[in-house]
């Protein structure tokens, strides 16, 4: 990898090398690095671009890392990308995406992660998206996630995305079994002429099954936002969606949650807030010596911590 991968991959991964353990690196369209343990297997996809993820029953403290980077100016490319994992695993998954672009061509990655999660398992999947460099050609990232969550199983999903990416629409679809669980936190900031929209479907199949989705947003400048969220409580379960807010500048944000009951024990809650940087806040902060910039910066780094 050049200088400019490495930076990326430490952005979206916080690595500063190849990782330890099982490990797929993807960068300029082909696959640049790939590692396999004997818990957890990697396997190109024959018919598309993409790759399996294979991870075996009973497999604990284990990590998967599945990177992409982009630096090449101009590339689109489409990956598809599907996680098996075994009953009673306990396991760490870190994708995400970095696209520098230097050129006039727009670069663009879409991709879709689906997850098949067994019995009794626990997946913590951490996703980032990061954009840099100086050419006029756009960053677009467009992710999809789709999740199936077994009996007793646990999955706890962090997205974020704070900087450099011009376009992105990312969905994630989610079905829970019996007393399966969801968590889902987002993070995200667009600034300049930025546009973001975010998607989230959960049903919530299963008896006691339960979701709790969490968006964390900032929108500077004349960037737009749009949040969908939409819980459908098929059963007996619990479901929670909240949305929370800043806005500056003239920047523009939609938040539109939806709760469905089909079932009479279904409880669901949503929640929605948009709202400027109060005054007092700002304040506060100059007299402790801060310039209003960096007073706006503090408020905005702790909101979206």
């Amino acid at each position: 990898m050049d200088e400019i991968q490495k930076t990326l991959l430490e952005q979206i991964a916080g690595l500063h090398e190849v990782p330890q353990g099982a490990y797929n690196i993807r960068a300029n369209g082909v696959s640049a690095a790939r590692n396999t343990t004997a818990n957890i297997d990697i396997i190109a996809k024959e018919d598309k671009q993409g790759i399996d993820i294979r991870i075996k029953p009973g497999t604990k403290k284990e990590s998967v890392h599945i990177p992409v980077l982009l630096s090449q100016s101009g590339l689109t490319e489409m990956v598809y990308n599907d996680f098996y994992i075994g009953d009673d695993c306990d396991i760490t998954i870190v994708a995400g995406c970095g696209i520098h672009n230097g050129g006039d061509q727009a670069s663009r990655h879409d991709g879709i992660h689906s997850f098949f999660v067994g019995k009794n398992a626990k997946v913590r999947y951490v996703e980032k998206h990061y954009g840099s460099g100086e050419g006029t050609g756009e960053r677009i990232m467009n992710p999809q996630t789709v999740v199936e969550l077994g009996e007793d199983s646990y999955m706890e999903m962090e997205t974020v995305q704070i900087r450099g990416v011009d376009s992105t629409k990312r969905s994630t679809k989610a079905k829970l079994a019996d007393r399966a669980t969801l968590v889902i936190k987002e993070k995200l900031m667009t600034h300049g002429k930025q546009f973001a929209e975010t998607s989230f479907e959960v049903d919530l199949d299963g008896e006691d099954s339960g979701t709790n989705v969490i968006s964390r947003a900032v929108a500077k400048d004349s960037s737009k936002q749009v949040f969908f969220s939409k819980i459908n409580g098929n059963n007996k379960c619990n479901g929670h969606t909240e949305c929370d807010a800043i806005i500056m500048d003239q920047a523009n944000i939609s938040a539109i949650p939806e709760i469905t009951a089909n079932h009479l024990e279904a409880s669901l809650i949503h929640e929605a807030a948009i709202g400027k940087i109060a005054g007092e806040q700002i304040i506060k902060l100059m007299t402790l010596g801060l310039t209003e910039s960096e007073a706006e910066a503090q408020i905005v780094n702790g909101f979206l911590k």
